[in-house]
């Protein structure tokens, strides 16, 4: 529905208080930095807090990092409630509704779409079974101790009262909103967004299917190659699993051969149903980033022998969509003395929202996350036939039926139907009861009517919609003390599967936890076949003690990016999805390299390569690029920066611009062009060949223009890692038709050569129209801009957070170096452009020889206030490859304190 005249006046409102804070002059400007200032946290003093048994001290040092020393596990978490509520209690608030489905409590009705999607994956409820049914005792209890903390703050600022800039500005369009209470289970929902973020290859699923309707299973193979075993590896030699036990390899190489492809199940699923189911996926509020293949990120861990410091160095940098505030929030946790009522000393990365840390090092060991891409959703086809019934094996089977409201600030509340089968998947194709239109053409070619009337739905399997323990995995890892107790941490980790690495004095290890299915028929990569009960899933996942491990393995070093874990000889399937291994190959060459010149690995080495911007596509490219006899001496001009270029991105780098600019023209001209307009980025126009009658291949066809239509952050080809493994196989079939393309002249030409030629024109103008005709002006950093948003209000230039208040609370543009399939993975999107979608969010580097020589650095900054010092402070040093020093030891601790906070009993 329209927004109401309420709204659209009070936006008004909110855009004249945002021009009266930017220009800070007057008596409204004055007004307005103060009450900002007053928003600021009490980080010297002391507060009460109730329910503490025992003074808490709060130690900031000047990066307005904090180090919290109790008594008591209760305490600790309790006080960590309390400042990160000081620091991110917006933030927090936003999430919580984001993945309980009430962001139109909020923000109005523009967020009914993302509420109902929500509702019907039904996150909070799931989060509410892991608390009542899951988590141990011990794990409640701090979490209500976490909770308490955050509701301590709460009273202080009723309402939202001086608590943040953006709670006056939505006070302006919302002055009906109070913050509730928090609760425990606000922090465990938190893990469903997360998992959502990194939950494998959903996407995937539905782009095959959508380029099923054009292309049959041999090109579609093709776009999908397989995972290039023998040349960049796995992250463990592929053990053996006798019954449901891993045992790791002897250190023989891996078998070489990839499997073939999968058959394309349901290859005519209609464009309209998936098209419309993509949609609702990009309107997701991506926190964490786009979800599935391309976030990825780098982790390595190299033993003792091959270190300077003589003790293992480790090393981590996830790759996730970029923010204001960082999704991460740096914090030390410590028990003043170690006892069985508070066995805490850790210190690291963790969310605003949930108690613990979620990476870094304690006392005894260190550990880093990469995402795993476990293949741990599917989406099933539902013959639906009838509003509460769908069919299995022939028999109609009933719907369990749920009916959620969905209030809306300013509007009219909405009310959804929510329908799930008897796997537990619901149907995500519901958007409301007002909306249950499937599509036009069933999986085999035939008919199928509405949904009103009977037709087919799409349901959702995911191992995040099953309740888990991932909240007791978290405490658990926070005090490992050795190997066993990790490994027994990760048993936990149910939710997102990832590549844990781990490091202590003397041992290096990696372990694969998470849920990951095992299926009946077919193999994850297109939409099932829902009423047929073989393709369903086994009703136990893969034993976690069949899972892949490795401790200590004789190379001395354990690389994980996103690589294949183990080979096609291993004994379950995790995934068809992959990342290509890119990236693990470089770090692995470079690793391999530092040892062969030098002996030892230093931290300097750690973190001089996590900076590594080499584009490893461009060394089998560019040599066929300077190849090309270019006759043009305006072309020749730009095809002359690549002869001396060492393949490093670096932002100042012309011949990088140029590179990056042929390599999107490519993916183009040979992809771009013959992919459906649903899949290709909204207003990307590009000439095509549209046939009269696509159900006939050798039917007349002419040239047109058309457009893309998909979200640009999700449009293929995308250019990532995936996209250099598909050029790099054609490039040896030099005919291959992907190399026919309609130039700008409107006519049809053939071959890569000509297709490079054409690549490299096309690349010299599109850089001309935006760095200008002097290639001497030109650098990768013009293109390759990265802006941090203020993510929790959106983009919705309909709502408070108008251009104005994006200016007020963004920051940048920043040029970048690196690339998408770089170590310095600085991502772009080559089919909407060059700006930067996801980025290393955070790095760091233990040194298990002394803690306190640790080094780490976060994008942004610890505190979520906008004109805080401590807002955006850490993102310079993280652009110039810096890392901070990372205190640990109470000493250390104290000596980069800053300021003191003591929170006392209330």
């Amino acid at each position: 529905m329209p927004r109401s005249k309420k709204f659209r006046r009070a936006r008004l409102i909110v855009i004249v208080l945002v021009v009266l804070l930017v220009a800070g002059v007057g008596y409204g400007g004055y007004r307005g930095v103060t009450a900002v200032r007053a928003s600021f946290p009490e980080v010297d003093g002391t507060v009460k807090v109730a329910g503490l048994s025992a003074p808490v001290d709060v130690k900031r040092d000047a990066n307005g990092i904090p180090q919290l020393y109790a008594d008591t596990g209760e305490d600790l978490f309790r006080a960590q409630g309390y400042v990160q509520a000081q620091d991110r209690f917006w933030e927090m608030d936003v999430r919580r509704h984001i993945t309980a489905g009430r962001l139109s409590e909020m923000f109005g009705d523009g967020q009914v779409d993302t509420d109902s999607f929500i509702r019907t994956m039904g996150w909070r409820q799931v989060a509410q079974k892991e608390y009542d049914t899951k988590l141990s005792p011990e794990t409640k209890k701090y979490l209500q101790a976490y909770a308490d903390g955050v509701n301590a703050w709460l009273a202080e600022h009723p309402g939202g009262e001086k608590a943040s800039l953006e709670y006056a500005m939505l006070g302006a369009v919302n002055s009906g909103y109070k913050p509730e209470q928090w609760t425990p289970v606000d922090s465990v929902a938190w893990l469903k967004a997360m998992a959502w973020n990194l939950s494998g290859n959903l996407q995937e699923e539905i782009d095959r299917s959508l380029l099923a309707q054009d292309f049959g299973p041999d090109k579609i193979a093709e776009l999908y190659p397989d995972y290039p075993y023998a040349r960049n590896g796995t992250i463990v030699k592929t053990g053996t699993v006798n019954g449901d036990t891993y045992r790791p390899a002897d250190g023989s190489t891996p078998a070489g051969a990839a499997p073939g492809a999968g058959t394309a199940q349901g290859a005519a699923t209609t464009k309209a149903l998936l098209q419309g189911l993509t949609d609702r996926i990009d309107g997701m509020p991506q926190l964490l980033g786009r979800p599935g293949q391309g976030i990825g990120s780098n982790s390595w861990v190299v033993a003792g022998s091959h270190t300077t410091t003589g003790k293992p160095l480790l090393a981590n940098d996830p790759h996730l969509g970029p923010g204001l505030p960082s999704v991460w929030y740096q914090m030390g946790l410590h028990c003043r003395t170690a006892s069985p009522a508070c066995q805490f000393d850790v210190t690291g990365f963790t969310f605003a929202g949930m108690p613990g840390v979620v990476i870094g090092h304690n006392k005894d060991v260190a550990w880093g996350f990469t995402n795993l891409g476990a293949d741990v959703t599917d989406l099933y086809l539902e013959k639906v036939t009838g509003p509460d019934t769908y069919q299995v094996d022939g028999k109609d089977e009933k719907f369990d039926l749920r009916k959620e409201t969905i209030k809306v600030a300013g509007g009219e509340d909405r009310t959804i139907t929510v329908r799930t089968t008897r796997t537990g998947a619901p149907l995500i194709s519901d958007v409301s009861t007002e909306q249950q239109n499937v599509g036009k053409y069933a999986p085999n070619g035939s008919s199928a009517p509405d949904r009103g009337t009977g037709g087919y739905g799409v349901a959702l399997q995911w191992t995040a919609l099953s309740p888990g323990r991932t909240m007791d995995a978290v405490f658990e890892l926070d005090r490992a003390r050795n190997w066993d107790e990790f490994r027994a941490a990760a048993k936990d980790f149910a939710v997102p599967a990832q590549n844990l690495i781990y490091a202590d004095s003397k041992n290096i290890g990696y372990q694969a936890p998470g849920v990951i299915p095992v299926r009946g028929k077919g193999d994850g990569s297109m939409p099932a076949p829902g009423w047929d009960s073989s393709y369903q899933w086994k009703p136990d996942p893969v034993p976690f003690t069949a899972l892949p491990y490795s401790l200590n393995p004789a190379a001395g070093y354990i690389v994980t990016a996103n690589q294949a874990v183990v080979d096609p000889s291993y004994k379950y399937s995790l995934t068809k999805d992959w990342e290509y291994g890119t990236r693990a190959k470089e770090i692995t060459d470079q690793i391999e390299g530092l040892l062969k010149n030098n002996g030892k690995i230093s931290p300097d080495d750690m973190q001089t390569l996590q900076l590594d911007n080499t584009s490893i596509m461009a060394k089998t490219l560019v040599p066929l690029l300077l190849k090309q006899r270019i006759d043009d001496p305006y072309v020749r001009e730009a095809q002359d920066l690549l002869k001396d270029w060492n393949f490093h991105q670096d932002a100042d780098s012309a011949a990088a611009a140029y590179y990056n600019g042929v390599w999107r023209n490519l993916l183009s001209l040979a992809f771009g062009q013959k992919f459906p307009a649903d899949i290709r980025a909204k207003d990307n126009c590009l000439l095509v060949r549209q046939q009269d009658d696509p159900t006939k291949p050798d039917s007349s066809s002419k040239i047109v223009t058309q457009c893309g239509t998909r979200d640009p952050s999700k449009a293929q080809p995308d250019g990532g890692d995936r996209w250099t493994e598909v050029v790099r196989a054609q490039l040896d079939k030099p005919d291959s038709s992907w190399w026919t393309y309609i130039d700008s002249d409107h006519k049809e030409q053939k071959g890569l050569d000509n297709l490079l030629k054409e690549a490299m024109k096309n690349a010299r103008q599109d850089l001309t129209s935006l760095l200008g005709k002097d290639i001497s002006t030109w650098s990768w950093g013009r293109l390759h801009k990265l802006e941090l948003r203020e993510q929790t209000l959106g983009t919705d230039n309909s709502s408070i957070a108008s251009g104005l208040v994006h200016k007020l609370l963004n920051r940048g543009p920043y040029r970048l170096s690196g690339g998408s399939a770089a170590v310095d993975a600085a991502g772009w999107n080559a089919a909407a452009g060059y700006q930067v979608d996801w980025i290393p969010s955070m790095r760091m580097v233990v040194d298990l020889n002394d803690l306190d020589s640790s080094r780490w650095v976060n994008v942004g900054g610890a505190s979520g206030h906008a004109f805080h010092q401590n807002y955006n402070d850490q993102t310079d040093l993280w652009l110039k490859g810096k890392l901070l020093t990372w205190a640990y030891t109470p000493d250390a601790v104290e000596k980069a304190t800053k300021h003191k906070l003591v929170l006392t009993t209330g």
